[in-house]
């Protein structure tokens, strides 16, 4: 064992604690930001509360006043023929009067006080709310810190190891990786999916609950629903970005279809998908590797290629699986696209990876003006499971 081996452990160690100081930034971080998404709710809550209590008040308002308007010109017209009215009559009109304008100002006092509660509150929830998203923010940047830097200690670990380990260590990785998109997704969807729809319905609620108010809250909580829908249909795409649900129920073909179809929706792009056989099942991680891999380079398609048509095959036997995606683009010239490191290969270095730690190969064929094709083949018997 050479000097640098013996000094990994400490490395190791030093990057371990480094990792679980984080890990417990970014739980601190989550904390605060559930604590935040509480009062949040209770807030909510209480401006719910204050604005029946407003117009509560207002009907009371409106009704004393028009008593005292009603006792003022009682008053008046017991002043106006004192002859007609004894002095327990003008007495009686007087402190009636006196009475009702002493209400109508505590009333009006009260509803000032309430209404600048109100404005209180809703400062408190806006800051709230500001706090939940910066700490949302967060949470998710430290997320990525720490994958970044786990990801850096395992490739330190895996340049230590013996090089046939490789495809099953990388089959793992793979394999942790998707099952993390895959939880990641059923949180999205178990959580802030569900929040925003139970949003809308509160969000009707209070338009209802407040009609008796000026016309513009009622504008402002249409503009809200619309906002939080708008919010809920990015959350279902991300969702579906993460992890395409048809991929683990119906496989392979049926998830690259839908993904197509999609995808020619959106960028005016004609794909056309040549599969056999179409129903069979491979193992996941297989599954997954070819699908990122095909979804990759249809989108290096999209930002870069300006192609009208693509061809997508994907071609299934007893011992190994064959895909190329090939369209009638501009092309690139390949090795200046590998020596630019700012633009990371397009991806192409992601997707050799991929492929190689199946035990498979990928080849990118291209010239300037003629096109680009991507070819992968991977080894049926270096994947997990049999083929179904």
């Amino acid at each position: 064992m050479n000097k640098q081996q013996q000094d990994m452990p400490n490395l190791e160690e030093v990057i371990s604690k480094a990792l679980q100081a984080i890990e417990q930034s970014k739980e601190e971080i989550f904390e605060i930001a559930e604590i935040s998404r509480s009062e949040s709710e209770r807030l909510k809550l209480k401006l719910i509360q204050l604005q029946e209590k407003i117009c509560q008040l207002i009907d009371k308002l409106e009704h004393q006043e028009k008593l005292e308007r009603k006792a003022r010109y009682r008053l008046m017209l017991v002043s106006r023929d004192i002859k007609k009215y004894n002095e327990e009559d003008i007495r009686r009109a007087y402190e009636t009067a006196s009475n009702l304008q002493a209400e109508v100002r505590i009333l009006r006092n009260q509803e000032k006080q309430l209404r600048i509660e109100r404005s209180e509150v809703e400062k408190q929830f806006i800051r709230n709310r500001e706090t939940v998203a910066k700490a949302e923010t967060l949470v998710s940047r430290v997320g990525v810190v720490l994958d970044y830097l786990g990801g850096n200690m395992q490739d330190l670990n895996e340049k230590l190891e013996e090089i046939e380990a490789r495809g099953s260590l990388g089959a793992r990785i793979i394999k942790a990786q998707e099952e993390e998109r895959r939880r990641v997704a059923r949180e999205i969807h178990d959580g802030p999916a569900q929040s925003m729809a139970n949003i809308v319905l509160r969000a009707e609620f209070c338009e209802r609950l407040i009609d008796k108010d000026v016309q513009a809250a009622k504008k402002e909580l249409v503009h809200f629903k619309q906002l939080v829908r708008e919010n809920l249909k990015d959350v279902r795409k991300i969702i579906y970005d993460l992890r395409p649900m048809v991929l683990d129920d119906l496989g392979l073909i049926p998830a690259l279809s839908r993904y197509i179809e999609d995808f020619k929706t959106r960028f005016n792009i004609d794909v056309k998908l040549v599969a056999s056989p179409k129903n069979i099942r491979l193992p996941n991680t297989l599954e997954v590797a070819i699908y990122r891999v095909i979804q990759e380079a249809l989108q290096n398609v999209n930002k870069h290629a300006f192609a009208k048509r693509v061809l997508v095959k994907v071609d299934i036997t007893k011992d190994k699986v064959q895909a190329f995606v090939r369209d009638d683009g501009k092309g690139f010239n390949i090795m200046e696209v590998f020596a630019d490191k700012e633009r990371e290969g397009y991806g192409l270095l992601g997707m050799r990876e991929r492929v190689e730690l199946l035990g498979g190969n990928v080849h990118f064929y291209s010239q300037t003006g003629k096109g680009t094709e991507v070819a992968i083949e991977i080894p049926l018997q270096n994947s997990e499971g049999e083929v179904e």
